[in-house]
């Protein structure tokens, strides 16, 4: 079992390698200049311990030493490590444009991802952890992939160079440190395999601590209103308590490799030491050259405790990269069929039908089933019913949020399947409970919905909504910047400013769902009549449980278990009796259901 999960492992990592590669090809030219640049400042590094081997050899002894040798080999020092330095500060920058070049487009990619997934899976997924993906997750591939541009090229090119410069000083003694390098990369290897394993958990349980913070904090009124603030520590502990245990393991494992790299390095080191002493000793090798022997050990020995580090921070970046991919991958909505049609504002012409439909959110547990409805234009359906009967699902399958599992739904005789999404959605103008503003000014909020809206036709807008009043009030009035989470205005005042923003539209058809839910019930007096006004001659669909807001509608459909149980108007469905009579009179005259 444990090899079955190794090799799958090790397949997930290959795979994201090759597709980090594919990433990282656009920026060919700038990988290009890295190398080349890594490489002239590795040759300037690794030539100074030469030059430095001469001006040992120019002091041959006390009052023999070659002033003029030693000056001209200074120089070459001076002019080595000027080169050094220019080229490792060009390799830096080339390094930073593609680390931060590649992040940028790893966004961008996660953020347009996000525009064409279904709504099912942002349904099922925390928001926290979508964002712990764009943001963190990035972050940390981005540093890991500096990282390993940064040391992996020059680390390479530094332990071939070091590797040439010392075979052409003294063979035999190069051949001690080559024998010597497999014990790095078998410890490097061993250490690399167990750090992927573990940063993978490391940054799923981020993920998910992310996610339960973003929830707790958008509900800190309710957490705190219940009195849940020890359950949120409890809660937080348990998840804060795996990120430790999964971080220990992978800090553990990354924290051996530089260690154990470092042993391996200090017996290369002394190998060297002992044979350069016994070949100099019989006359083999000058003093200088074995100095500069000595320090090209010291040098070829560091690249490995360098690269180690870098595997061990590419196992996390990976880790973080595939997170990112997984949300990539997953599958988009259905694409418009080939032969959809766009549906102008002159097409629509208000009739909406149903027919067989069938749905559920997962299939073993039905919602909608065998659901006919039949609209004619301008006519307005009141659906009402108990919590969960499926008034809201419907709403999601007129606007296609979600397609039906069977059956049809037809907008102006047309299977909407058949319809441009977003021509669709256009054709109806959406009120919803829950609301919903960007952080910007009170005019940009209201125009959403239509962009090119002049002044006028906004301020027109909130004052048939009823928002103008408290919008002067404000204190740069239209011009004021809010946002969703502003505290600044009430939950009532956000959803007029919603309403109002469907009024500056006034689209084909209609949609409130609960659309005064939060709103007095003097301006919902006022609202209604707008309401009314606005939906004179346009199909209109409106879920309410204040079935006070439904009386005037031309069918109220009263749904149970995702079934129409009742249809009628509101006269006729009270003399009838049924269930509608029971729900209207628990709210007005006080009867149980």
């Amino acid at each position: 079992m444990t090899k079955k999960v190794n090799r799958a492992d090790k397949a997930t990592r290959n795979a994201a390698y090759r597709r980090v590669l594919r990433l990282i090809k656009p920026y060919g030219f700038w990988v290009v200049l890295s190398i080349l640049t890594s490489a002239v400042a590795v040759f300037a590094q690794l030539y100074i311990p030469i030059l430095a081997g001469e001006a040992i050899d120019y002091m041959i002894d006390v009052g023999c030493v070659d002033f003029s040798g030693i000056t001209a080999v200074l120089i070459k020092i001076a002019l080595s490590i000027a080169a050094a330095a220019l080229t490792l500060l060009l390799s830096g920058l080339c390094n930073n444009k593609i680390a931060y070049s590649i992040s940028r487009d790893l966004r961008d990619s996660a953020i347009k991802k996000i525009q064409v997934l279904p709504l099912s899976y942002l349904d099922s997924h925390p928001t926290g952890d979508l964002l712990s993906r764009i943001i963190a997750d990035v972050d940390l591939f981005s540093d890991g992939l500096l990282m390993g541009f940064t040391n992996f090229f020059s680390g390479i090119l530094t332990i071939i160079g070091t590797l040439a410069f010392m075979v052409s000083v003294n063979l035999p003694i190069a051949l001690v440190v080559v024998c010597a390098t497999p014990l790095s990369l078998i410890v490097a290897t061993f250490i690399a395999k167990k750090t992927f394993r573990y940063f993978g958990e490391q940054t799923a349980a981020r993920g998910a601590q992310t996610a339960l913070i973003n929830e707790r904090i958008e509900g800190v009124r309710v957490v705190q209103a219940f009195g849940h603030e020890e359950k949120n520590l409890t809660d937080f502990d348990e998840t804060n308590e795996k990120l430790t245990a999964t971080s220990l393991k992978a800090v553990f494992y990354s924290s051996i490799t530089n260690p154990s790299t470092r042993f391996v390095n200090g017996l290369v080191y002394a190998g060297v030491a002992l044979a350069g002493s016994l070949i100099a000793i019989r006359g083999g090798i000058t003093i200088g050259a074995l100095s500069c022997f000595l320090s090209y050990a010291n040098q070829y020995t560091k690249p490995f405790n360098e690269i180690s580090g870098v595997i061990t921070e590419m196992q996390n970046a990976i880790a973080c990269a595939q997170r990112v991919f997984e949300l990539l991958d997953a599958e988009d909505q259905v694409p418009d069929a080939e032969d959809a049609r766009v549906l102008t504002e002159t097409d629509v012409d208000g009739t909406v039908t149903l027919n067989d439909v069938d749905f559920s959110y997962v299939p073993e547990r039905k919602l909608i089933e065998d659901f006919n409805l039949s609209v004619s234009p301008g006519q307005r359906i009141a659906i009402v019913g108990p919590t969960g009967c499926g008034k809201t699902t419907l709403i999601n399958l007129l606007m296609r949020f979600y397609d039906v599992n069977d059956g049809s739904i037809c907008v102006s005789g047309t299977d909407v399947r058949h319809i441009m999404r977003n021509s669709l959605r256009k054709s109806y103008g959406m009120v919803l409970q829950d609301t919903w503003l960007k952080g910007s000014t009170i005019h940009e909020n209201i125009a959403y919905s239509k962009p090119n809206a002049t002044r006028e036709e906004v301020i027109a807008a909130a004052k048939a909504a009823h928002a103008h009043g408290f919008i002067k009030r404000l204190p740069n009035g239209y011009d004021t910047v809010i946002g969703d989470g502003d505290g600044g205005i009430s939950q009532g005042q956000k959803q007029l400013l919603c309403i109002a923003r469907v009024m500056l539209c006034l689209p084909p058809m209609l949609i409130l769902d609960e659309a005064t839910s939060s709103i007095d019930t003097r301006t919902e007096v006022l609202i209604q009549n707008a309401f009314a006004r606005m939906m004179n001659g346009r199909t209109s669909f409106i879920v309410a449980h204040r079935l006070s807001t439904i009386r005037e509608a031309d069918v109220i459909l009263v749904m149970k278990d995702g079934h129409i149980i009742e249809k009628g108007t509101h006269e006729s469905l009270l003399e009838a009796g049924g269930f509608y009579a029971d729900l209207y009179n628990s709210q007005f005259k006080g009867l149980a259901i």
